[in-house]
């Protein structure tokens, strides 16, 4: 009797901000707890979400992001997003909202996906690029280039950009 091959989730984080870092995060992790194998590949500013001193103070930007929500029914114009403090109060909504539903916050999620054995790999171009160092992200990461990411994507049943 052939045993079945586990199914695969692929997941590239290219963004950085408060409410990016979410959906890689819950989605490796909630794969990983259904028994996928799962590997996210961070990228360009998605490195913010495994670097040790910005993962805990990742923002939410106001400025240019068509789905702020309003206050109640009122949409708030989108250059009032722009004014100081904007993005403080934005990030601040935000964290309230998640922990008012009871969301994990991103570093209790990237522990889910370490104890889950998701794949976490560090784009070693974009930290060239950047300027990153390795001592600059979590310990439990990888770094790899697009090859170390596609060698896992190429046999995956779900790949994701986020």
């Amino acid at each position: 009797m052939s045993e079945e091959k586990p199914k695969r989730m692929a997941i590239i984080a290219g963004k950085g901000g408060l409410d990016e870092a979410y959906p890689p995060l819950i989605l490796g992790s909630t794969a990983s707890a259904l028994d996928f194998e799962v590997a996210i590949f961070f990228t360009f500013y998605g490195l913010d979400i495994v670097n040790k001193k910005k993962l805990k103070k990742l923002k939410v930007a106001p400025l240019a992001n068509p789905a702020m929500p309003g206050i109640g029914p009122i949409q708030i114009p989108n250059f009032i997003g722009g004014l100081p403090g904007m993005t403080f109060m934005a990030t601040k909504m935000m964290k309230s909202w998640m922990n008012n539903a009871g969301v994990a916050t991103i570093p209790d999620l990237l522990e889910a996906c370490i104890l889950g054995d998701v794949q976490l790999i560090a784009c070693q171009m974009t930290m060239d690029v950047m300027g990153i160092k390795r001592e600059d992200l979590i310990d439990e990461l990888e770094v790899g280039g697009a090859a170390t990411f596609l060698e896992f994507a190429k046999d995956a049943d779900i790949t994701m950009y986020m």
